[in-house]
């Protein structure tokens, strides 16, 4: 069974507000056959990328770059998983007080030399999300299901 891993670190209810509406998006109609796992940024590793049809990866933007524990994660998974996952599917989810734009680059920067094959547009959200904002995450987290299924 296709499996979608979700990395993502959630410390403030904005960012849980996201990653839940990614998960309703996983779990689609139209989505069959899909093994969603998800992982906390510090839990996750790089059996978990290499088990892993695709990937989404889900963190609040701090002081203008992704969260510690995002980069920690991209960092421990780099070298292991750099020349076998060539191509992975990814998408991307992030949200900031006031921007976002720093995590988005340094993630798309590493995921880039990663070779990994960006599948969504990036779902950025600045302030309390809104209802708009949350159904662009629920699009992002069906979209990648879809990929990881085959449609």
């Amino acid at each position: 069974m296709p499996t979608l891993l979700v990395v993502q670190h959630t410390p403030s209810p904005a960012v849980q507000d996201m990653l839940e509406a990614v998960l309703r998006g996983t779990r689609h109609p139209e989505v069959e056959g899909v093994s969603v796992e998800v992982q906390a940024a510090l839990s996750a590793g790089a059996a978990d990328v290499l088990e892993a049809d695709g990937i989404i990866l889900g963190t609040p933007a701090n002081i203008g770059y992704m969260s510690g524990a995002l980069k920690h994660f991209l960092d421990q998974v780099y070298y292991p998983c750099l020349e076998v996952t060539v191509g992975k599917p990814y998408g991307v989810y992030v949200h900031g007080n006031d921007d976002t734009a720093g995590a988005l680059r340094s993630i798309h920067k590493i995921a880039g030399g990663m070779s990994w094959r960006q599948v969504a547009g990036d779902v950025s959200l600045v302030g309390a999300p809104t209802r708009e904002g949350l159904a662009a995450c629920e699009d992002l987290g069906a979209l990648l299901a879809l990929e990881v299924a085959g449609y």
